[in-house]
């Protein structure tokens, strides 16, 4: 049973270069620059990971605040409070994140 043929996918312009282990021994500044490539590449993930968790627990907040009486009212009023400085921290986040690249 033979499977799927394996296609060839062009480079996708602006992303992160691979390396490809075929061009021969890196020097040490090469390697350097290399890792701390990766490091950044992968900080941003993390970063806009945490931003899109603050933006979702902002939303998740504001429904309980304005989820009537279902909730207690000291809590429909936390949650308020925390929806309203947990968007404005993301929206902080992102600011600085997008200042950075």
């Amino acid at each position: 049973m033979a499977g799927k043929p394996l296609q060839i996918v062009p480079p996708v312009p602006g992303a992160a270069e691979i390396y490809d282990l075929g061009r021969g021994p890196e020097t040490t500044s090469q390697r350097v620059k290399r890792l701390q490539e990766e490091a950044r590449i992968l900080a941003r993930e993390e970063i806009e990971r945490l931003d899109r968790e603050l933006r979702r627990l902002a939303d998740q907040a504001r429904a309980i605040a304005e989820g009537g009486e279902a909730y207690p009212a000291g809590i429909r009023e936390l949650a308020g409070r925390i929806g309203v400085d947990t968007a404005q921290r993301a929206e902080i986040l992102r600011a600085l994140l997008d200042r950075a690249s």
